[in-house]
């Protein structure tokens, strides 16, 4: 072999390498990125049947070089954080033990939403509450609907499907105001929550849109 060879060689190794080196970067990123994926997924999922009765808006998880930080977005916050900040330190107990954060690793704070009526989340479970009570469909979509227009919401629509009244499954629709339904206009501008209640004659599925004004999206 001459020294030509062996030069060409050791770069064409050095390339292997580094492609290689630079895949095992890319697919490690990937993983990443779906992992923390799920990780917020599970806990959003542990809080909304935790805290459905508190008004749960959503959660955001802020990763800092000391700790990893999540805010609670609820509408009653005194119970989030319970009699003495109790009900707050249990759940971060069990946040940490459940995915392994070291010794205040993790962090948690509730936040107020002020404008109850703009959080689909709170209006699908106030929605849920009143059918499970046995409200009437009709009057309890419409006592959301009217809430939500009267909070400044550019617009808004409620679905429910199952078994309403005959064994005949059907959906019902209810709407007021602008409501987008397409483009990147309709993921910043609308605020969607799904829902899932179990009746007697069986589950009904319950879905709330709210267009919100420009001023609530930029705050």
């Amino acid at each position: 072999i001459t020294a030509g060879d062996f030069i060409f060689y050791l770069r064409w190794d050095f390339f292997l390498a580094t492609l290689s080196q630079n895949m095992a970067d890319r697919l490690n990123k990937k993983k990443k990125f779906v992992g923390n994926g799920v990780v917020y997924a599970e806990l959003n999922e542990f809080l909304k049947r935790e805290l459905a009765e508190d008004g749960y808006s959503g959660c955001e998880v802020r990763v800092t070089p000391q700790r990893t930080e999540i805010i609670i977005r609820a509408t009653r916050t005194d119970k989030v954080l319970g009699e003495k900040s109790r009900r707050i330190r249990e759940l971060t107990s069990v946040v940490q033990k459940r995915f392994g954060f070291p010794e205040n690793g993790v962090e948690l704070f509730a936040e107020r939403v002020f404008s109850r009526g703009l959080s689909a989340m709170a209006q699908c479970e106030s929605l849920k509450f009143k059918l499970t009570n046995g409200l009437a469909v009709r009057r309890a979509c419409y006592s959301i609907l009217r809430f939500v227009m009267e909070s400044n919401a550019k617009g808004c629509e409620v679905r429910v499907a199952g078994k309403l009244r005959a064994q005949r499954a059907k959906v019902m629709k209810f709407r007021d105001g602008y409501m987008l339904k397409s483009g990147q206009q309709a993921k910043q501008f609308v605020d969607v929550a799904v829902r899932h209640v179990k009746m007697r004659q069986g589950v009904l599925g319950i879905a709330v849109s709210i267009m919100l004004p420009l001023d609530a999206v930029q705050a």
